[in-house]
Parts: C-alpha cells; sequence; structure tokens
C-alpha cells in the first residue's frame, strides 16, 4: 500500500512545487514593476487601463461586456399579510397591481431598463420590447435610488 501511495505523494509535491514557484514569479514580476510610493504612499492611485490607451473608452467598456448580469420581467406586485402567505397552496389566486395587457417591466439587476410585452417563441415564454428606456433615464435613475 505504501508503495502506491509515493506516487501519488510525488504528484501532489511537483503541483505544489509548480505553485510555489507560479507564486515566487509573481512576486517578483509585481516587486519588479511595483514603483516607489504605491497605495499606502499617499499617492492618488492611477485609474484602471487596459494598457493600450489608443482604444480609449472602447476598450474599457469592452472588459465587462462579458460580466453576466440578473434579467428579470415583472408582471406585477402586491403587497399581502404574512397571514395569507402561509395560506396560500396549489391553486391559491394572488391578485397583482397589474391590469391584464399591460406592459410588464424589463429588470436588470432590479432597475428598469424596458418594457414589453409577453410572447410565446418555440413554445418558450419570450417579451418583445416596446419601450427602452433611455441610457440618459437609467443613469438618472440609478442615481437618485442610490
Amino acid at each position: 500500500m505504501a508503495s502506491e501511495d509515493k506516487p501519488d505523494e510525488a504528484a501532489a509535491d511537483d503541483g505544489m512545487a509548480d505553485w510555489a514557484e507560479a507564486l515566487l514569479e509573481q512576486k517578483a514580476n509585481d516587486s519588479a514593476t511595483e514603483a516607489p510610493g504605491g497605495v499606502l504612499s499617499g499617492e492618488a492611485p492611477k485609474p484602471f487601463s487596459s494598457g493600450s490607451s489608443s482604444d480609449g473608452p472602447m476598450s474599457d467598456i469592452n472588459m465587462v461586456l462579458d460580466i453576466p448580469v440578473q434579467l428579470s420581467v415583472e408582471l406585477g406586485r402586491t403587497k399581502v399579510p404574512i397571514k395569507h402567505i402561509l395560506q396560500l397552496g396549489q391553486g391559491s389566486v394572488v391578485e397583482l397591481d397589474a391590469l391584464a395587457g399591460e406592459p410588464m417591466d424589463v429588470l436588470v439587476n432590479g432597475y428598469l431598463i424596458a418594457q414589453g410585452e409577453v410572447v410565446v417563441v418555440n413554445d418558450k415564454f419570450g417579451i418583445r420590447l416596446t419601450d427602452v428606456v433611455t441610457p440618459s433615464e437609467r443613469l438618472r435613475r440609478v442615481s437618485k435610488n442610490g
């Protein structure tokens, strides 16, 4: 049994050695490129850039384009007492504040970005956008809520 453990231990040691070597290499690179001063020296932090300033703001925005956000469609809302929530069961109906046929709100991370109507595409529900909030209006709403 002990002879069987040795190859695994050797592989684990090699893996740890690789990690240690990578960490040392990173520290060496960090110390070589680190300028005197820094965050704790009282110097103002430098703005983040992707390395190439020739693209300008477009290169900065490209860095966030693949970040996932939560998109949800809100059918309506209502307030109910906890005692009614506890009485809910299969077949219960909860009345919402939205009217039938009224556009639904499309939210990204909780912020309204558009309104639309329900459609069915390949046996799945979807939403056709009927009104999109302008970027300036979105910014105004976010700053008002923040």
